[in-house]
């Protein structure tokens, strides 16, 4: 008879000849990310947080994490850190550059004083980003109009491909000077590295278009960058989607051949799989209660009238339940071999961190459950019978336009405290600066 025994972190393996065993890794024990040891298998998700005027650590910012680590995460995620200018999706996000260093790093030294780990994740907008925020024009595989904010978005070109790879590298530099333990590049929800794998969207005729291999390049190549750059100081995961919920754009098939061609490069410690996209549809992501009226509220004509008439075909409604991404993210179980896989979607209590565990995931990630109890994680390792009191309302989103809270605790640490007094990008193209590899 066959053993399955623990392979890496997380994963299984099976040896002939012995007795039959499976080993389930236990959620709270400290486990191995790369190079990175981490106190326990549960990540804070990257949430977008609003927290950052000017493209900076504010102490607020550094707050909001040490919530999360104080609540018992083995790591949180900083979200969203723009490799560029032109890369940002909304206000208030870090950028990365020297000048957002010292602050970088006395959010990294605040997290690891309180015993945890922290990544940041690396990303660019792409089609997602908006020129009202960004001061120019969105950019896409192909030429098409943002069905969101109505934008036009031009064509990349080949040459500005090649200076986004070196971005993410940049980008990647500056998390291993500022202690980062880990950098997530951002591969999912149509953003500029995941509209390349969209057929809907990259309908471009060179090297990066065409097969799934083809609009699959940009993102070896930019995971392969940042490799080099970081070498094995850190760890370097990826978050990438399973399937978007729009017609024509990235389903599983395909994802799988993606993963597939990332666990084989061996550039990634770990994949986290998503689902949806910031492009249209977003509640395909989110699931549960669609908030029309919120969204509206924070809108400006004509979009606000626009959003209250059809908001909620736009958004999409897709029911919630617990563990909604499982059913499509164990199919990538048996596709890997080189890479752990971080299970994201309706994880609230112990026994849906176990099932993860269960079906061969090396971690998992929490994200709304965790800003409405960043205490939760150290909750559930004290009594296995505690669950979330997220009830899916999903108000958290319209709070991105300002400072992403959940809006039932809005007194606590990660409450409306204040307005945002983020601005845009466009004001200082200064920080746009060469960066030397550390």
């Amino acid at each position: 008879m066959p053993v399955t025994i623990g392979s890496r972190e997380g994963r299984l393996m099976t040896i002939a000849g012995l007795p039959t065993e499976t080993v389930t890794p236990d959620p709270f024990a400290p486990a191995t990310l790369g190079p990175v040891r981490l106190r326990n298998r549960i990540i804070k998700a990257a949430t977008s947080e609003g927290r950052s005027p000017e493209g900076l650590v504010t102490d607020d910012l550094i707050d909001f994490h040490l919530g999360f680590v104080r609540g018992g995460v083995g790591m949180t995620t900083v979200a969203y850190c723009c490799v560029a200018p032109e890369g940002a999706s909304a206000p208030g996000q870090i950028l990365m550059s020297h000048k957002a260093l010292p602050g970088l790093q006395r959010l990294t030294d605040a997290v690891h004083a309180a015993g945890g780990a922290i990544a940041a994740q690396l990303g660019h907008a792409g089609v997602v980003a908006s020129k009202k925020i960004t001061g120019v024009t969105a950019m896409s595989p192909s030429r098409v109009i943002n069905p969101s904010s109505l934008e036009y978005c031009r064509e990349i070109t080949a040459s500005e491909i090649r200076r986004v790879i070196d971005q993410f590298g940049d980008a990647a530099a500056i998390a291993v000077e500022a202690g980062f333990d880990a950098v997530e590049l951002h591969f999912g929800h149509l953003y500029l590295p995941s509209s390349f794998l969209s057929p809907l969207l990259n309908r471009r005729k060179d090297e990066y278009g065409g097969t799934i291999d083809n609009r699959s390049r940009l993102v070896r190549e930019i995971a392969q960058r940042v490799r080099e750059v970081v070498g094995d100081r850190i760890a370097v995961t990826a978050k990438i989607s399973m399937d978007d919920g729009i017609r024509g754009s990235i389903w599983l098939s395909e994802s799988l051949r993606t993963v597939q061609l990332l666990d084989r490069d061996r550039n990634l410690d770990a994949i986290e799989l998503t689902q949806g996209s910031s492009f249209f549809k977003q509640m395909y992501l989110f699931r549960g209660d669609v908030p029309v009226d919120e969204f509206a509220a924070v809108m400006k004509e004509p979009f606000k009238t626009g959003v209250r008439l059809f908001g909620k075909r736009a958004l999409g409604t897709y029911p919630y339940e617990d563990l909604y991404m499982l059913e499509s993210a164990r199919q990538f179980v048996p596709v890997v071999s080189e890479t752990q896989l971080i299970l994201l979607g309706g994880i609230n209590n112990y026994d849906h961190i176990a099932t993860g565990m269960r079906e061969g995931f090396g971690f998992v990630a929490m994200g709304r459950a965790l800003l409405r109890e960043p205490d939760l994680v150290s909750r559930i390792q004290a009594d296995r019978t505690v669950s979330g009191r997220c009830n899916h309302n999903n108000k958290c989103m319209y709070t991105v336009y300002g400072r992403t809270h959940c809006v039932l605790d809005p007194d606590s640490t990660h409450g409306a405290a204040g307005p945002a007094t983020a601005t845009s990008f466009t004001a200082d193209r200064s920080r746009e600066l060469p960066i030397t590899p550390a």
